[in-house]
């Protein structure tokens, strides 16, 4: 099978008379702006597997550990700042009218990078935002707040390089902390408030995902972009399926060379960081940007 075409050129003739175009973001995106993946080093957190955390029952178990995790993540989100990717991506949605793009990321670079909300759908929900365990209906949105409450403190310190930050480190036991001083419903009065990110075992945003499905069906898409993700993991991962049977040309940026298997020879696929490759996808468009992400 021929391969798919790297030409950077030819791509930006395609963008420029582009219309209707549908993004598919991952970690990968964020990997410039010194994120670590889900799982972190050695794929644990203090020997817990992060997956076995990111459950409702784990909530329930231990709200407190959990939230440890939870804001120590918040704490690196907020730390870290958007790179050129998020701005490039941004900018491209101020300039096409038809433009969306699906983040499967929690870290809340998008939005601060200026990504119109409009056209942008947060998958996976946002670290930034609390919502009530019981399911009252609050939610406490774009939370910047750093530790998220004082007894959380210990997940918002700063060590030197050298240093384990001493909540990472499994042979040093979770502060001790009372589940009545971590942050509960302003609502109810009754419910814990948890992170506002879609968790294991639950379903994604019904309403949503109709928003988006009648997006890809109301008439042709001319590319499907597909950005620092393996899109392996539904719903995300159909986007890309149902895109091209709109007649998209698919657009895989990754570093990972396997990421390229299932395209044809009318897709592009360019390997490398999103944070380089993205601006001079989008040039064109958007003009010429210099290394803090601002267009010249």
């Amino acid at each position: 099978m021929m391969a798919a075409k790297t030409s950077i050129d030819e791509f930006k003739n395609l963008l420029n008379s582009s219309n209707r175009i549908l993004a598919l973001c991952g970690a990968g995106l964020s990997a410039a702006s010194g994120l670590p993946t889900f799982r972190g080093a050695g794929g644990l957190w203090r020997n817990y597997d992060p997956t076995s955390l990111a459950t409702p029952k784990a909530f329930q178990r231990d709200p407190v550990l959990v939230w440890f995790f939870y804001a120590w993540r918040r704490h690196l989100a907020l730390k870290a700042k958007p790179n050129r990717g998020h701005y490039a991506l941004a900018e491209l949605a101020k300039k096409k009218d038809n433009f969306l793009c699906l983040t499967q990321n929690v870290d809340g670079l998008s939005p601060r990078a200026g990504h119109p909300e409009s056209k942008l759908r947060l998958l996976h929900g946002s670290l930034l935002d609390n919502k009530c365990f019981n399911e009252c209906g609050y939610i406490d949105r774009n939370n910047l707040s750093d530790p998220v409450c004082p007894a959380l403190a210990p997940a918002a310190e700063d060590y030197p390089s050298h240093q384990t930050l001493p909540l990472l480190d499994p042979n040093v036991p979770v502060p001790s902390v009372k589940t009545e001083d971590i942050p509960h419903c302003p609502n109810c009065k009754t419910g814990l408030l948890r992170p506002g990110v879609v968790w294991f075992t639950e379903s994604l945003d019904g309403e949503m995902l109709s928003e988006v499905n009648d997006w890809v069906d109301q008439e042709r898409i001319d590319i499907m972009l597909v950005v620092g993700t393996a899109a392996s993991v539904y719903p995300a991962a159909g986007y890309t399926f149902k895109a091209r049977d709109k007649g998209a040309i698919v657009v895989v940026v990754n570093p990972d060379a396997d990421s390229s298997r299932g395209l044809t020879p009318r897709d592009f696929f360019f390997q490398g960081d999103a944070s380089e490759i993205l601006p001079q996808l989008f040039e064109g468009v958007i003009g010429k940007m210099d290394e803090y992400g601002n267009i010249l």
